[in-house]
């Protein structure tokens, strides 16, 4: 199972993400590093995880404000070559994840097939958008959820045929919840799609937290409190 990290980008510094209550949101206190530096706590995360993976979620643009570009280019450059950059902006369609990927990358072709898009299912409209997003490639698919509700404009939570190979379950009350991890939600989307590749986030109090989700049969999963409090040990 891969352990990946996670960066919550809120006006240029990295924060913490708290059940999803983004208003609550504040600058990170880690055990890592001092400072709440998007590129050099991206670096930490990745050295700790030993990770080949980066989740990094731009919550201004989410939030349907303009990405942070200054932050994500520097954290970009600072990631080693072999670390992808799974991204989350808030993207609504394909032509303008396409747009941030060159943006950050520019020509650098090998460059822009390690930023990965992630489209949440709170930003996307319809089931039009959802398809010409979909089809770009290895796309991710966040199964976003908050209070036992989809969200979900476009309906794809019901629709299994719809998903790309790799969906996480974004259950946004878990964020920082130290509840222990959604092992019946991962069950759920294994039994709804043959093939599937489900990750889960939030929630890991421990390291045996991830040894049950990789029981469970979870391909990864999306962490980020337990490594800044030190509860997760170092790959």
């Amino acid at each position: 199972m891969e352990l990946i990290p996670v960066v919550d980008l809120m006006a240029g510094a990295v924060v913490r993400g708290m059940r999803g209550d983004r208003a609550r949101y504040r600058p990170i206190e880690s055990a890592l590093c001092a400072g709440s530096d998007p590129a050099t706590m991206a670096g930490k995360l990745v050295s700790h995880c030993a990770a080949t993976t980066l989740y990094v979620a731009d919550l201004d643009a989410i939030m349907r404000a303009s990405p942070q570009w200054s932050a994500l280019e520097s954290l970009l450059a600072a990631l080693p070559q072999t670390v992808r950059l799974w991204l989350d902006a808030g993207f609504a369609d394909a032509d303008r994840a396409a747009a941030v990927i060159a943006r950050l990358a520019g020509a650098d072709a090998a460059l822009q097939q390690r930023v990965i898009p992630v489209f949440g299912t709170e930003s996307l409209a319809s089931l039009s958008a959802a398809a010409d997003c979909l089809a770009l490639p290895g796309a991710v698919l966040s199964l976003d959820r908050r209070a036992g509700h989809a969200l979900d404009p476009a309906g794809l939570h019901e629709r299994p045929e719809r998903w790309p190979e790799r969906v996480i379950a974004m259950t946004l009350d878990q964020v920082g919840a130290d509840a222990g991890p959604d092992l019946a939600g991962i069950a759920r989307l294994r039994s709804l799609k043959q093939g599937l590749c489900p990750y889960g986030a939030g929630s890991i109090r421990h390291a045996a937290d991830l040894d049950a989700a990789r029981a469970a049969g979870a391909a990864g999963w999306l962490v980020a409190s337990a490594l800044h409090d030190g509860r997760i040990p170092p790959a």
